[in-house]
């Protein structure tokens, strides 16, 4: 059956905002781990990017914390390094980088070491006369979850974070927290009894950097404003839909890190949840964040919990197969880095639909998508029952990631005499059709948090809901009672995924 690509062209309508933005106010951002891997690679560039486009607040100050970081001009010389590696625009340009490292600090020190945090409070003075941050204070702890409550401890002992019950309350303390946040329930809900006895929940910021993505965002944007999606994002008119994050590389010599986290709580307990709940909510009252991350946690909450008897007939789980060769692996380890799941939300717009969810390392592209499979025509209108057969239901394409943008699927007739059938791929690209790099995720990210705008930061009971949806997989999966399929680099999964999805009579997307 022929099948064509059809560019859509792109009118643009002038720019609206639900609500203007503000600027960000003057800070200090210390940033706990800035040696670390995610500072080098994702959270220094953003700044640096930051500061080349001007949208950094004029008051501004970085302050790095690690026991390696050394004094302040050994830092900005490795800071420069490794901007050469991973910033997004090369050369890096010589202007700004020294209007950068201008304010760019260091203080030794490890995490439990009280002596340190009080050479910390004493250069956030200094920074607050010399940059006038006006003593607000954004805390990034890039560090692994398991020393989050001795950094929040000690700072509550030096007095440089104070709980403010009032989110205007000037100067301000807030804190980033990464993932994982914890290894499960239990352990978030540990971690936020700590948080709680020295935070109000307003000041803290869960990370997660898929939703600062433009093409995440997007999703809101596209449901809610196009009125013809709208009307068929329901069970009545959708068939299934898979959420697909898949990665070419392995581990990447990350492999002790990787042993402790494993494919669900690296990317789906957060990555994906957040992705589907963005994909499913109820329309907000608005695009503020208290409505948007209420409606997300709706949906989190219908999440459908399987009991352990049930995951094996819901989940397959892989591992590639020289995973076992990575530096930091041991021999025998079941650490998975490949899902598959067949979940379920049970409410009213999406009861009975399937939603299939999938991520891995190894895999045969990168790739981040999410497709939205309409149900079949009701009736054979166009010959023989064969030709009626061939014709495939419409699928809506959201592109996460790479080649940005949103496709849609639709059958036309071909040319010709007779009623021969093709299929249509209606195509938008962000690239070309705004002809604009999205900025990186970190950067929007890193703005909103100085504005105190948590609208793309998940709040406490998101990730409780999440973390109940995960834990009977990981403790059913832990308990050796379910097997690991093996699979080579480059292919699309394990064989028994596919099988998951052809019991219900459908097929995976194929990962290209």
């Amino acid at each position: 059956m022929p099948n064509s690509r059809v560019q859509v062209q792109t009118e643009l309508a002038p720019r609206l905002t639900s609500r203007p933005q503000r600027e960000p106010d003057a800070c200090a951002l210390i940033l706990f781990g800035i040696t670390g891997d995610l500072a080098r690679r994702k959270i220094v560039p953003a700044l640096y990017h930051l500061v080349a486009s001007n949208a950094l607040p004029e008051n501004f100050a970085l302050v790095g914390f690690s026991r390696s970081v050394g004094e302040d001009s050994a830092l900005r010389q490795r800071l420069r390094e490794e901007l050469e590696q991973h910033s997004r625009t090369t050369p890096i340009d010589e202007a700004v980088w020294e209007r950068f490292a201008s304010c760019i600090y260091a203080v030794p020190g490890a995490a439990d070491d009280l002596v340190a945090y009080a050479r910390l409070s004493k250069k956030l003075d200094e920074v607050a006369i010399q940059h006038g941050t006006q003593g607000n204070h954004l805390f990034y702890f890039a560090t692994p979850s398991s020393a989050f409550p001795a950094i929040l401890t000690q700072l509550k002992k030096s007095e440089l974070i104070t709980p403010r019950r009032k989110a205007d309350t000037r100067p301000w303390s807030r804190v980033i927290i990464e993932k994982p946040l914890g290894q499960d329930l239990a352990s978030f809900q540990d971690l936020t009894a700590v948080t709680r006895g020295v935070l109000e929940e307003h000041q803290v910021y869960r990370i997660d950097h898929y939703l600062g993505k433009e093409t995440v965002q997007n999703i809101l944007v596209f449901r809610f404003g196009n009125a013809i999606f709208e009307p068929l994002w329901n069970r009545n008119h959708i068939d299934h839909v898979q959420i697909t994050m898949a990665e070419a590389i392995g581990v990447e010599g990350r492999g002790s890190f990787y042993e402790e986290t494993g494919v669900v709580r690296d990317v789906v307990q957060n990555h994906l949840l957040q992705v589907l709940a963005l994909c499913t909510m109820e329309p907000p009252v608005d695009f503020g964040p208290y409505e948007i991350r209420n409606m997300k946690s709706q949906v989190l909450r219908s999440l459908r919990r399987l009991h352990p008897g049930e995951v094996s007939d819901h989940v397959v789980w892989g591992q590639y197969a020289d995973y076992h060769e990575e530096p930091g692996v041991t021999g025998d380890s079941r650490t998975p880095t490949y899902l598959a799941m067949r979940a379920y939300i049970d409410n009213w717009r999406w009861n009975g639909v399937p939603f299939y969810l999938r991520a891995g390392k190894g895999l045969a592209n990168r790739v981040t998508e999410v497709s939205f499979h309409f149900r079949s025509i009701p009736t054979c209108l166009f010959g023989d029952e064969a030709t009626c057969q061939m014709i495939p239901p419409n699928v809506l394409k959201l592109r996460i990631q790479p080649n940005e943008g949103i496709s849609l699927h639709v059958a036309s007739k071909v040319p010709g005499e007779g009623q021969g059938v093709g299929g249509v791929t209606m195509d938008f690209s962000y690239a070309e059709a705004f002809a604009k790099t999205p900025p990186e995720a970190y950067e929007r990210l890193l703005l909103d948090c100085m504005r105190g705008d948590a609208t793309l930061f998940a709040r406490v009971d998101e990730v409780e809901f999440s973390w109940e949806f995960v834990d009977p997989l990981l403790a059913a999966y832990e308990a050796e009672q379910l097997p690991l399929s093996v699979y080579e680099r480059g292919a699309q999964g394990p064989p028994e995924a596919d099988e998951l999805l052809s019991r219900s009579g459908h097929q995976w997307v194929p990962i290209a």
